[in-house]
């Protein structure tokens, strides 16, 4: 669903009283979270969707990267996860199933998750995905509604996975480009757990199906903050996708989500392209982090020696008002 769709939905919805309830759908969040006793918490979510790769195995292993993320973005670890599966059983052989659900088990594995069950239905079109439990130190807690004025906004993979995956299904990718975001979408956000431990991070945001830009508006919404995007330091995942994009190799969630930026954000002299790759709908997308200006050198060392795809100041936190740099996208809470 749109997150239009979502904000119109889930207000009719009764908010829990329960105190235990740290953080809960009403700010948007990856992950929710409750409250065990004065250290601890519950963080849990889930996630599936369709087959983006044809391989199955990758798609069992980016299935599962994807729904890790929430856990690792909220600065948890995960503990146990439960398989969601559902198959057209006349049309996959049980082999294909099997391929699918251990690509899942070795990334589950790779963080230490234990994939403990899980639920199976017939359906038209395949779909796999996780429900994940974690833990987390209440203290150490990073959310979409803690950012500060002053933070600058780190980005830990390069975007472009939507258009990137639409092309392979087209057959326009290149071999090299199919391999890239294959690897890059299988690759687990475990260093956010590790920047929440350590204190250096106390906001931060996955980029997944509402692209940075419609992540970035729930994060600022939550926290009554601004940011500002210098839209030339978004890394990218590869020359071709400027020209996929022409080729109008662009899914339909991201047009979704370029449109529903036009109430928050204010683009400037930005081309249609480069608002198409910052809207652009990701699957196993990266972090976005807010840091502190003093700890960045800090973070910034942690995620090189993470081996993150990228670690790139992209903008920063604002005040609600209009950025005064030239060239510079404003996102206003």
């Amino acid at each position: 669903m749109s997150q239009k769709a979502l904000r119109q939905v889930l207000p009719q919805l009764p908010i829990s009283l329960d105190r235990n309830v740290l953080v809960s759908s009403k700010t948007f969040d990856d992950a929710g979270v409750y409250r065990l006793d004065r250290h601890r918490a519950l963080v849990q979510t889930v996630d599936f969707f369709t087959p983006i790769v044809d391989d199955p195995f990758s798609y069992g292993q980016i299935a599962a990267a994807n729904s890790l993320s929430d856990i690792f973005a909220m600065g948890g670890r995960p503990l146990t996860a439960l398989n969601i599966v559902g198959f057209p059983t006349d049309l996959l052989p049980p082999r294909v199933v099997s391929s699918i659900l251990r690509g899942g088990l070795v990334k589950a594995t790779e963080v230490g998750c234990v994939i403990i069950g899980g639920h199976s239905i017939r359906n038209p079109e395949p779909i796999y995905g996780l429900a994940v439990t974690g833990v987390i130190d209440v203290r150490r807690l990073t959310t979409n509604a803690n950012a500060r004025l002053g933070d600058l906004l780190v980005l830990t993979k390069p975007l472009g996975t939507g258009i990137a995956t639409t092309a392979i299904k087209r057959g326009f990718a290149s071999r090299t480009l199919q391999k890239k975001v294959i690897a890059l979408m299988s690759k687990v956000n475990t260093v956010g757990a590790e920047l929440a431990e350590l204190r250096l991070v106390r906001a931060a945001t996955d980029v997944t199906g509402y692209g940075l830009m419609g992540h970035l508006i729930s994060l600022c919404r939550a926290s009554a903050v601004s940011a500002e995007i210098d839209p030339t330091a978004v890394p990218i995942i590869s020359d071709e996708i400027p020209d996929l994009i022409e080729r109008s190799c662009i899914p339909g969630g991201s047009r979704e989500n370029l449109s529903a930026t036009s109430v928050a954000v204010d683009w400037g002299s930005t081309d249609e392209a480069r608002r198409i790759l910052l809207t652009d709908a990701q699957t196993s997308g990266g972090l976005l982090l807010c840091v502190a200006e003093a700890k960045l050198e800090k973070v910034l060392g942690i995620l090189q020696q993470a081996r993150t795809p990228c670690a790139v100041v992209i903008g920063r936190i604002i005040s609600r008002r209009s950025p005064k740099g030239s060239g510079l996208i404003c996102v206003t809470g």
